[in-house]
């Protein structure tokens, strides 16, 4: 990968975009995967993800406003990324004591906010913001590895919607997409590429780009997804 891909790439896997507050934990009662608007807890983590719950979780889902914890094709919970607290206290039940960084605004760049950074088996990275941003956010999340054990020694499955994983080739994806929702970060022989796989966070500023949960390259392969994540963002951050 040339300079311009690492530094970009590096921008993208650390740098914390923006968010708002209000909880939201959908479980799954009725048991056939489907989450029911009635089941929203508005303060924290729902009481019904119990332990057991948890033990059974095998897939973690990042979209764009949420992480879905799966077991098979069933929902265990919806977590969303409005409420930071919530998500990093499900995430530390079901993963154990991550490595934590605390960082002040501007430690990181001029476009890093302040917040403190969750990092579990080196695989997933939730970046909490001390201020939610103007987006709707108060988190940020990269996953960086295909698979993470949980806090009961269980492989846990990482993947982006539509079932993209870190080491999936995305040729496909990226040749299928529309310009505005791709951007190149390679040159010459070294090709990198953020993709967009599926939008969100929406915002009228301008150079705001595209946000939602993109899929970072070397080549075609993937090697981080993360939300959010604009494409083509043109107004520095």
């Amino acid at each position: 990968m040339t300079p311009r891909t690492l530094l970009t790439v590096g921008t993208a896997v650390l740098a914390l975009v923006v968010g708002t507050t209000t909880a939201d934990l959908v479980t799954d009662r009725a048991g056939d995967g489907r989450a029911n608007a009635a089941e929203i807890v508005p303060s924290g983590p729902s009481p019904e993800i119990t332990n057991a719950k948890l033990r059974r979780v095998d897939g973690v889902e990042l979209d764009s406003e949420s992480i879905t914890l799966r077991r098979g094709e069933r929902t265990v919970a919806v977590a969303s990324m409005r409420y930071g607290a919530a998500t990093v206290e499900l995430l530390d039940r079901l993963f154990g004591t991550p490595s934590r960084t605390t960082t002040a605004e501007g430690e990181g760049g001029r476009c890093f906010p302040a917040g403190t950074t969750y990092t579990w088996g080196g695989a997933i990275r939730v970046a909490a913001l001390a201020q939610p941003s103007d987006l709707g956010n108060s988190l940020e999340v990269r996953i960086l590895r295909d698979e993470v054990r949980s806090r009961t020694g269980g492989i846990v499955e990482l993947s982006g919607p539509d079932d993209v994983q870190v080491g999936d080739d995305v040729a496909a994806r990226i040749a299928d997409s529309k310009p505005s929702d791709r951007d190149s970060l390679g040159s010459g022989d070294a090709p990198a590429w953020q993709v967009l796989l599926a939008e969100g966070w929406p915002s009228d500023e301008p150079g705001s780009g595209t946000n939602g949960v993109s899929a970072l390259t070397d080549g075609t392969t993937v090697t981080v997804i993360g939300s959010p994540m604009p494409v083509n963002a043109t107004n520095g951050c």
